[in-house]
């Protein structure tokens, strides 16, 4: 009950009770009900910012926050151990194929080399795992750039390893008449004597003694360029272009088994031994040319020979003595 409140008149010399404006006390009764409307509101903004107190749906954002932080913490070991594995080919790319094929090794400040120019994390910053998800995202980049550089360097080992096997296939490599069809090595690579003028003159190929109609095999793949008899002395003769600086020419033929512009692989038969030109006898005068130098055939015919075959025609070769042509 409220207590009555009593004001003294002077002029009449006696207390009267205080009355209340109707007014005014509607007006103390809607400023409680703010103040109590606003005290509450406060109250309800604090306790929702507490961690003491939690709505449904802030404790499912809080276990996708932590299910986002496990996720990106797997993402970071599974990104470490390819890295791991990445290095692993980068070390063989760089120590094991290039050394091979004789190519300059990528470096490293070129494999991890980072990207420069605007901040590329700037709308991951300002959250509360900001830190983590921007070194994950960092790490992620830098492996695919540098998946990048050994996908382009693993194209380029394969080129090379086509180009390799095409200048295997190229390269001279046996000999140009069988072991079984001849009669013996006349003349080899080096100072001879003329069988016509008996003057010692430099002999730029090697001589294979054999019956006429003996088959001449091509001693590498390439294209061919002359099939005919325009150069004097060799009669009717074949040029073979290799390819990577290397040709070969067969002379003295008795007939040809090619044409000019064919294309002949290793081991094709190409013509057949005779004694046209300038020959003493039957045989197949052979030359291989390397960059417009004519060098000792000898020395490629590792394809074809064992290499008790390749010292005694070596012993032959080596001696001095009459060429046939």
């Amino acid at each position: 009950m409220s207590k009555v409140k009593y004001y003294y008149d002077s002029e009449n010399l006696a207390y009267k009770k205080i009355e209340t404006k109707r007014r005014k006390k509607i007006g103390y009764f809607l400023l409680f009900l703010l103040s109590s409307a606003l005290f509450g509101f406060l109250c309800f903004i604090l306790l929702i910012n507490t961690p003491y107190f939690e709505t449904p749906k802030d404790k499912i954002l809080t276990s996708e926050l932590d299910n986002m932080k496990i996720n990106y913490q797997l993402l970071n070991k599974k990104v470490d151990v390819m890295e791991e594995a990445l290095t692993e080919i980068e070390e063989r790319d760089n120590n094991i194929y290039r050394v091979y094929f004789n190519t300059k090794p990528i470096s490293e400040e070129e494999r991890k080399a980072g990207f420069g120019g605007v901040n590329r994390y700037k709308d991951l910053e300002g959250y509360s795992n900001s830190d983590l998800v921007i070194n994950t995202s960092k790490k992620v980049d830098r492996l695919m750039k540098e998946l990048a550089i050994q996908s382009e360097s693993l194209n380029e080992i394969v080129k090379l390893g086509e180009q390799k096997e095409k200048l295997l296939a190229a390269i001279p490599a046996i000999q140009p008449v069988k072991n079984e069809d001849l009669k013996r090595m006349a003349s080899g690579y080096g100072y001879r004597s003329d069988p016509f003028t008996k003057i010692r003159k430099f002999h730029y190929g090697m001589d294979f003694t054999a019956p006429s109609g003996t088959p001449i095999f091509a001693t590498g793949d390439g294209v061919v360029l002359k099939a005919d008899n325009s150069l004097s002395g060799y009669g009717n003769h074949i040029e073979i272009n290799h390819g990577y600086g290397y040709v070969t020419l067969y002379a003295h033929l008795s007939k040809y088994n090619c044409r000019r512009g064919q294309k002949v692989k290793r081991g094709d038969i190409i013509g057949y031994v005779g004694s046209t030109g300038r020959s003493e006898a039957p045989h197949l005068h052979y030359e291989v040319i390397k960059n417009g130098k004519k060098v000792n055939p000898i020395n490629f015919y590792y394809g074809s020979i064992s290499a008790e075959e390749y010292v005694a025609i070596s012993e032959m070769a080596n001696q001095e003595n009459q060429s046939l042509d």
